[in-house]
Order: C-alpha cells, then structure tokens, then sequence
C-alpha cells in the first residue's frame, strides 16, 4: 500500500448525458494527443468531498444542474512523472488521491461555460467512457481505467 500522506487530495467528476455518455474537456494550451479529460481539482481545507466535486465542476465547465449518481469510496492516486515539474510537485506533493463523483446532467447544455473561471478547458465534448484511458496522459491512465471500472454500471 503506497504512503498517500504526500499526495495532494483531489476530486474528479465524470459527468454522465442522460443518455449514457460522459463529458470531456479538452485542457487549454496543451498539444495532444493526450490533452482530454474530466475535470478535477483540489480539495480547499476543510471542504467536503461531494461539496468539492460540486465546486470544481462548476468552475471548470459551468454546470451545475446535476445529480448524485455514485461516488469511490476509496483514494484512487496516481503519482506524478520525475521530469514532471508541475507546481504541484514543486510544493512537495509526490502525486495525487483522488475520491471520483459520478453525477447525471440534468440541465440544458447552453448552461456549459468553459470561460465561467479560471480556463481549465479549450473545448468539450461527450463519449463513451469506456474511451477515457486512451485520452488522459499515461501517467493518470490506472486511475483511469479505476475510475471506468467503478462507474462502468451507471452506461445507459
């Protein structure tokens, strides 16, 4: 079991379309071909996991017309590569512990607004989810592949 006490608390939300697809957002100013992903985030102190996941959802992609469809129970953490060099990583932070919320979309998609904060995503979309361990950068595809296998039962 690996140490997670160095690894930065986050939150991922893999938003569902009523019919069965996920939403992606492609990161702004980064080249491909591994530049889609769900949005996640940091956890403030104090904060609530759900109220988190809530918060990051709406400042990275505007939506906030959703509902609670499932959620990990465990950390899911990924550690960060040694030439990665993020500011994560520069404050000591050795990887990332993710808890990942599942949430159904029940507004209208004009409510999506990728300029609603700080620019997380230059474009978006919806797919299936099992296609998301092709398109995030390799060194987060085993949470990935966790994250489709535990939210794999809520597909339409």
């Amino acid at each position: 079991m690996t140490d997670l006490s160095r690894y930065r608390p986050n939150v991922g939300v893999v938003l569902f379309h009523p019919d069965g697809r996920v939403w992606y957002g492609r990161r702004a100013g980064t080249p491909g071909p591994y530049n889609w992903q769900f949005p996640q985030g940091g956890v403030d102190a104090g904060e609530d996991l759900e109220t988190a996941a809530r918060r990051e959802l709406a400042e990275e992609t505007g939506v906030t017309s959703i509902e609670l469809l499932a959620r990990t129970e465990e950390w899911l953490a990924y550690a960060f590569p040694e030439d990665y060099g993020g500011s994560k990583q520069a404050r000591g932070w050795l990887g990332q512990k993710q808890q990942w919320f599942a949430f159904r979309f029940i507004g209208d998609e004009s409510e999506i607004d990728l300029q609603s904060h700080e620019i997380e995503f230059d474009a978006w979309r919806w797919g299936a989810l099992s296609e998301a361990p092709d398109l995030i950068v390799p060194f987060k595809r085993a949470a990935y592949e966790q994250v489709v296998a535990a939210f794999a039962g809520l597909v339409v």
